[in-house]
């Protein structure tokens, strides 16, 4: 019995179209590709660590990671052989951790039931943990010379234009389009530089805003360009609702070493040490016009703000939690800082506290809690706001 196939969607070009787009873009890449230290190595592994840190995440905020990295793990073996903890601590600051534990526990699989080879075919790379349909597709065509379609934001945006696409390119149906586009459009001869040139020619060219059309190869194929619509393809997303939380941070002094608890799994940060915190108080969810940042999305912005005064409630709310978590009583003090961290839709104000104890004992908290030296927080994978309060201790020691 014959496959069934999906009609030809009407927005997809001809096939003549497709040697004209593939051949100038070719030509463009050969003048302006970007120099990054994760193309041209031929390794797969390396591919798959530099496009793990890439989801979300600027490529110049990636780029002193992916070589810090590569320089403690060059191979797969040694990333799966390693603490997780210490791959918390070299990826602390880029964010979304839940990559890091990923890499982690794929490298491991990777060892375990694949003889410490990435696998070759996007359906198994695709079930190890954190790769998805993109991931695989770069893995794939970067690593392995393997044809295979990438859609990520860079390309969305140049396939949504090229093809004049006026739905939603985050819908089932826009995916489906734009995949389907993807595919017939990625040759069988050097698909990895053919790849990477769409990359570039989003990301330098057919930028979100401001596209420079006056600069890019494919104006002739470019349905958006033709019909003067650039500037409103793709859609924009709607506004994300915020949520405004206010939290207290403790840092409990004793003997010269302060208190720090391990995050768990399904709470923020989860693998990495924090100053004991807890949530006092939490707005309804408004839309908030985004703010500009050199940083990105996934690290979150944080800023330090002057001292204001302490609820008591929150006080003993923040001592009753504390000595639930950590197993330690304490006696709340002085305000040290207050800081704004932005971590996905949520704007937090994060009051840093001081506290003596006054009993208890950490092995009676929730998780695993230590007392560490200031001068030792350096070596502890901390959170980002948990890193600022270290540094804020460090330099009051000076």
């Amino acid at each position: 019995m014959p496959r069934e196939v999906e009609p030809r969607h009407p927005l997809l070009p001809a096939a003549g179209t497709l040697r004209t787009l593939r051949s100038s873009l070719r030509r463009w890449h050969l003048a302006n590709g970007r120099d990054l230290p994760w193309r041209g190595c031929g390794d797969p592994y390396q591919v798959w660590v530099s496009e793990i840190m890439l989801q979300q995440t600027t490529v110049a905020a990636v780029r002193p990671y992916f070589e810090r990295f590569l320089k403690r793990f060059p191979t797969v073996q040694h990333l799966a052989s390693s603490d997780e903890s210490e791959v918390l601590r070299l990826w602390e600051g880029l964010g979304y951790y839940s990559r890091a534990r990923n890499l982690h526990r794929a490298a491991q699989e990777i060892v375990e039931q694949h003889d410490g080879r990435l696998p070759r075919t996007v359906d198994a790379l695709q079930s190890l943990p954190g790769v998805g349909r993109y991931t695989a597709g770069a893995i794939a065509s970067f690593g392995m010379r393997i044809p295979a379609p990438i859609l990520e934001a860079n390309t969305l945006r140049l396939y949504t234009r090229w093809l004049g696409f006026d739905g939603d390119p985050r819908s089932t149906a826009g995916q489906r389009l734009l995949w389907s586009f993807a595919e017939v459009l990625v040759p069988d001869e050097h698909p990895g530089e053919f790849n990477q040139a769409l990359i570039d020619l989003g990301a330098t060219v057919c930028t979100p805003t401001q596209p420079r059309c006056d600069a890019c190869p494919l104006p002739h194929v470019c349905r958006a360009f033709q019909t003067s619509r650039q500037h409103e393809l793709p859609r924009p997303k709607r506004r994300p609702r915020v949520t405004q939380l206010t939290e207290i941070a403790t840092v409990v002094h004793k003997a010269g070493a302060v208190l720090l608890r391990q995050c768990q799994p399904g709470e923020r940060w989860a693998g990495l040490w924090d100053f004991p915190r807890i949530e006092v108080a939490r707005s309804e969810p408004v839309e908030i016009e985004p703010r500009s940042s050199t940083g990105s999305p996934g690290r979150g912005r944080t800023d330090s703000r002057p001292a204001t005064s302490l609820d008591g409630r929150w006080l003993a709310e923040a001592r009753q939690h504390l000595r639930a978590r950590t197993g330690v009583d304490c006696e709340p003090g002085e305000l040290l800082l207050e800081l704004t961290h932005t971590v996905t839709r949520y704007q937090i104000r994060l009051l840093v506290i001081a506290a003596a104890p006054v009993g208890g004992r950490i092995d009676r908290g929730d998780a695993p809690c230590r007392w560490v030296r200031p001068q030792a927080l350096a070596a502890v994978p901390l959170s980002t706001t948990g890193r600022k309060i270290a540094r804020h201790l460090l330099a009051g020691r000076d």
